[in-house]
């Protein structure tokens, strides 16, 4: 690690095969949590690099604990998280809502490191469990059409680190990669993150696989369609700039989106969506987010059709039934 890492404070960059091997020598406890946090440093002061970016990737899904899905042919929504908004967990909830339109999700989520409240701490504290077991996690998908993999389990790499990630307590290059290493490998994506540079760099990688893919980012610095500024969609098919108007929906203020300031705030909130009972603001970037999964696995919908359907599938409770089903499964596995 001495150096790479001289190497990397002299200016320079990885190759693809460097950070690739960087890695997995985390991954197997070859550096010492000082040397990793100056690692990770290196990338909160620079922009990460395509090369880097592909190498860190391609180890984290080869070293990665593999759930065979295939049959389902799932959908995941995930946001890279660290855009410093605080938002309520709008990917988690809208992954319910695409869920209850018969949609098959894997939803790949970790524990909150920039955020107070990431989709594992929000899951675990309203009673989901989370699970390695490919068993229990097709009995999810097929009865509930939705699975959470929960991001430590499947990733040694991001188990040998989550503690350094929490101290650090601000975005490292872990956030990048989260959407991209789904243990499922599924081949449809709908991928928030929150920068328009990120953006292109997913553009770049995803064009290099068969994932049918939609990559969101607002301009104003959300990982996902905030409906507070014009959103940029990046495709498999197009590159658009879209709007709240385009979607049917109202312009949003930051503030009607914020999240809670805890685990158990962020809980409360997400019932009261989940049940319908939200704010118009809450339901509407709700389904904002799951029409644009909706269209993702669902082409032939199109955008504006899949957002109102999937405003109708929040407020009709449909979600929430789906989702309280699946909490008491669980609770009965548990038992």
């Amino acid at each position: 690690m001495k150096e790479i890492l001289n190497h990397l404070f002299e200016h320079k960059t990885l190759t693809k095969e460097q950070a690739y091997e960087v890695l997995v020598n985390v991954t197997n406890g070859k550096y010492n949590q000082n040397q990793i946090s100056s690692f990770l440093t290196v990338f909160m002061m620079r922009s990460i690099t395509v090369e880097e970016l592909e190498g860190f990737r391609d180890a984290l899904l080869d070293l990665c604990r593999r759930v065979d899905l295939d049959a389902y042919n799932p959908i995941d929504l995930c946001g890279t998280g660290g855009d410093g908004k605080d938002t309520f967990n709008i990917s988690t909830l809208s992954s319910f809502v695409v869920a209850a339109n018969g949609i098959s999700v894997a939803k790949h989520g970790n524990y909150g490191v920039s955020s107070s409240c990431g989709s594992s701490n929000v899951l675990e504290a309203l009673g989901v469990k989370f699970t390695t077991d490919t068993d229990k996690l097709e009995h999810s998908i097929e009865k509930y059409n939705i699975c959470f993999l929960h991001a430590p389990l499947f990733h040694p790499a991001m188990k040998s680190v989550g503690g350094i990630r929490k101290d650090l307590g601000v975005k490292t290059f872990f956030n990048m990669l989260g959407p991209m290493v789904n243990p499922a490998f599924p081949k449809k994506q709908m991928v928030g993150v929150y920068s328009l540079e990120l953006a292109r760099m997913y553009g770049y990688l995803y064009q290099q696989t068969d994932t049918h893919y939609s990559i969101i980012h607002s301009l104003d610095g959300y990982d996902e369609v905030s409906l507070t500024s014009p959103f940029k969609l990046i495709s498999d098919k197009s590159e658009s700039l879209l709007n709240a108007e385009d979607l049917g929906l109202p312009h949003l203020q930051y503030e009607q989106i914020k999240g809670g300031n805890s685990v158990a705030d962020s809980a409360d909130i997400f019932v009261k969506v989940i049940q319908g009972q939200g704010s118009g603001a809450q339901n509407a970037v709700v389904a904002a987010n799951a029409g644009m999964a909706i269209n993702c696995a669902r082409p032939e919908v199109n955008i504006p059709d899949a957002v109102q359907l999937a405003k109708e599938t929040l407020e009709s409770g449909e979600a929430y039934k789906l989702f309280n089903r699946l909490v008491q499964d669980n609770k009965l596995v548990e038992a």
